[in-house]
């Protein structure tokens, strides 16, 4: 699964301790769907993915209490976190180019 156009729903969301759980590595993204940045980086998204098409990409509402963006202290959308086996290796927040989302994809394979 590469990129991953819809939030996934509330009530499905997995909480911190379970992501911390899962085996691999999983690109977190943390959104609302009504913010203009979170809009113009979705096709970097989608272009950057394109060479990682084996990445799980999770997408969040973030929000007033929205519980999973706090617990990873997002406060600027979008914020991308990589995590590998449940440990955060990359983060970039407001991504604004192709080659910014590539290169922390990139540096979070070599980490």
């Amino acid at each position: 699964m590469a990129y991953n156009s819809a939030f996934t729903p509330q009530d499905s969301e997995p909480s911190a301790e379970q992501l911390a759980t899962m085996p691999g590595t999983l690109l977190l993204e943390f959104a609302a769907p009504w913010c203009a940045h979170c809009q113009a980086a979705q096709p970097l998204l989608i272009e950057a993915l394109h060479a990682y098409p084996a990445l799980s990409h999770l997408k969040f509402e973030d929000g007033k209490g929205r519980r999973l963006g706090r617990s990873f202290k997002v406060k600027l959308w979008p914020t991308l976190i990589v995590l590998r086996d449940g440990a955060e290796v990359a983060r970039l927040v407001r991504p604004d180019s192709v080659a910014a989302i590539a290169g922390m994809l990139a540096d979070a394979a070599t980490v």
